[in-house]
């Protein structure tokens, strides 16, 4: 039986890829499974300095499998599986305590997409589309779209996004900030995101970790929640080997080296 979810680590660096090409890497409950216990996993994997998200074939994924959820809409909770699923997704690869690269090759809808916008950084190649497909099919946002999307495009650009759902190119995508960087080949867009990968894997992933959670705080919080989140923040950090031994490293004017630690 062919993995839904194929895990590979190069150094500290894990790519996670959805593995159902066949159905555009759409997410079916095997694979929601798999991604949920696997960033479980990876968030206590001191091993694990950075992670790839990124889809197999020629597409991210087109989101929840519809052939799969018209069998459970007779059922008692048709959607359950937000909660049982992308809800805990969502907050896990959210609170990574790493940083996370989204590898956006092709077409990223619905589910699709909102895993896509979770990442910390998202590499497209010309035929990357984002498509927020969700009311296309009678239903409003999940996996966190509605809080990632207007962060990253503004209110009033996420209700045209998700109310209209047409699809984004990658161009617009990349002005919108929906991608993060944009390479010129297709074929680039998973190693150009593994090398950005591989670099934040060699950095100072503590920090990294405290800059995500200061920002969750900081985007809906008042100035004074920041400045406290800041000062938790700098007292975890500054208690850091990485911390200690850059600073050593600037006085004697030469390259730091982090360990994550």
């Amino acid at each position: 039986m062919t993995e839904p979810l194929l895990v590979d680590r190069t150094d500290a660096v894990v790519t996670l890829t959805l593995n159902r090409p066949d159905a555009l890497n759409s997410l079916d409950v095997a694979l929601k499974e798999a991604l949920r216990d696997t960033l479980t996993e990876l968030q206590q994997d001191r091993a694990c300095r950075a992670v790839v998200l990124t889809g197999a074939g020629g597409s991210f994924s087109a989101g929840q499998d519809l052939r799969e959820h018209v069998h459970a809409l007779d059922g008692p909770d048709p959607l359950a599986t937000v909660r049982s699923h992308y809800n805990p997704i969502a907050a896990r690869l959210a609170d990574l305590p790493k940083p996370v690269v989204a590898a956006v090759r092709g077409m990223a809808a619905g589910a699709g997409a909102s895993l896509a916008l979770l990442a910390d950084f998202r590499v497209g190649g010309p035929k990357t589309r984002f498509l927020m497909a969700f009311a296309g099919v009678g239903l409003a946002a999940d996996t966190g779209a509605s809080w990632t999307l207007p962060r990253l495009v503004g209110h009033a650009k996420a209700v045209e996004l998700l109310m209209l759902a047409e699809p984004v190119g990658a161009a617009e995508a990349h002005r919108l900030g929906l991608l993060t960087r944009l390479v010129d080949e297709d074929e680039q867009v998973l190693p150009a995101a593994q090398e950005l990968a591989a670099r934040l894997a060699a950095g100072p992933t503590v920090a990294y970790g405290a800059i995500k959670r200061q920002l969750s705080i900081a985007d809906a919080g008042t100035l004074t929640e920041a400045l406290a989140a800041e000062a938790q923040a700098q007292a975890i950090c500054g208690a850091t080997e990485d911390h200690r031994a850059a600073t050593q490293a600037f006085v004697e004017k030469r390259r730091p080296v982090f360990d994550g630690r």
